[in-house]
């Protein structure tokens, strides 16, 4: 089937309405949800609710909130309470969510946005033994955790599935541009490319120019990255690797563009996730080439479900963030159903490395060693689908984790 028969499709399937969506999540035939069986449980969500990182927030909650919709509002069998509290944008104000959610008696965490946020609690979660299920940052870092599991990604990995395809595309004696902010999530993400991008790695001199850090202290705007982008420019690249998300991806794509840039972009699929590309114009982004562990014409049952439910519930299209998020509902599901009828977070934590394969939206994946998820990695590239620009799957890119 074509890219573009299986986009209709999800569109036809959004139309469908809220009878077909609790039909294709019915565990019996016919019949939605079973009736919970066991006692109501608690769930924190950390998300952060103001600040840069508040859109990817949203989407956290809203996949976490579309599973339970379709799951009858429980876990495992367990009427559920989601408990939010806000992430705010720093280790501090964090650690102050996690404080609070472990206060009003929670069973299991889930969300955390920042890679410093989710460095900064780790010692809290594994103190308090509260396993925690994050949907987003998954800093190279954070190791040898027994309570702390992720749905998404780890943050050197979008480099080391995208480092080879720009190697095989670029020619001998072309150079590489690398532009992204000074803070763990970038690091991780340009120390993933640098190791994958050739047999050469770090020494290959088309990637072999100093990266060119930006200020993460300024609020983006209309002229915060030019100096930066200029830098760039004068080394006459003949492509750009960037890692920026949200509004500063906006910012940084019309900068790009307004300096003159026309050629490739290559960078981890955040760039052009969410809102981004329904604020740039199609002249501006269509040379954007992403890799990415979802993409939302993916073309499998799990994704038909997910894509149109989330489509007919917030006129959009999902993202990673709001898979991952409801995959880690899907997760604590599992583990919970484990766990029984009267589960402990600890009980809960055992299940978690039993749940086995897991049939996601992106693709079955399972939970390695280090307790972050073995999955696919897909190319996408910015393309207009009918009267939108889209990320548009090319093929997949490797399996890693």
């Amino acid at each position: 089937m074509s890219q573009m028969n299986r986009r209709r499709a999800l569109q036809l399937l959004a139309a469908l309405g809220t009878t077909g969506l609790t039909a294709a999540c019915a565990t019996d035939g016919d019949e939605g949800p079973a009736t919970p069986t066991g006692k109501p449980v608690k769930i924190g969500l950390i998300a952060p609710q103001t600040g840069g990182f508040k859109a990817i927030g949203d989407e956290i909650v809203n996949g976490f909130q579309l599973y339970l919709t379709l799951n009858g509002q429980q876990l495992g069998g367990h009427p559920v309470t989601v408990v939010t509290a806000d992430e705010g944008e720093t280790a501090k104000t964090g650690k102050a969510a996690v404080d609070s959610l472990l206060k009003q008696g929670v069973l299991a965490l889930t969300g955390v946005v920042n890679s410093a946020v989710m460095v900064g609690i780790r010692d809290t979660v594994e103190k308090a033994r509260v396993p925690l299920v994050g949907s987003n940052a998954s800093p190279k870092s954070l190791q040898s955790v027994v309570y702390i599991w992720r749905t998404s990604y780890v943050l050197d990995e979008p480099g080391r599935a995208i480092g080879p395809y720009m190697a095989q595309r670029l020619p001998t004696g072309s150079r590489v541009a690398i532009i992204a902010p000074d803070n763990l999530g970038s690091r991780d993400v340009i120390q993933g490319l640098q190791a994958q991008f050739s047999t050469a790695g770090t020494g290959d001199p088309r990637i072999a120019d100093p990266v060119i850090w930006t200020d993460t202290s300024s609020t983006p705007g209309g002229t915060a990255y030019t100096a930066d982008i200029r830098t760039a420019l004068a080394r006459q690249p003949d492509a750009i690797f960037c890692h920026f998300a949200g509004p500063a991806a906006v910012q940084f794509i019309k900068q790009l563009y307004r300096e003159g840039w026309t050629g490739p972009i290559y960078a981890p699929g955040f760039l052009t996730e969410g809102t981004v590309l329904d604020e740039v114009q199609e002249v501006e982004a269509r040379n954007i080439v992403t890799a990415l562990n979802y993409s939302a014409d993916l073309n499998n049952t799990a994704n038909r479900t997910f894509a149109s439910a989330y489509r007919k519930t917030h006129g959009a299209s999902p993202t990673t963030y709001a898979m991952a998020s409801y995959d880690a509902a899907q997760v604590l599901d599992k583990a919970i159903r484990l766990a029984g009828g009267d589960p402990t977070p600890q009980q809960v934590n055992l299940a978690l490395g039993k749940i086995g394969q897991i049939d996601s939206p992106r693709g079955a994946w399972q939970f390695n060693q280090p307790r972050t998820p073995q999955q696919k990695w897909y190319l996408r590239k910015v393309q207009r689908d009918g009267q939108v620009l889209s990320n548009v799957l090319i093929n997949e890119l490797a399996t890693l984790g």
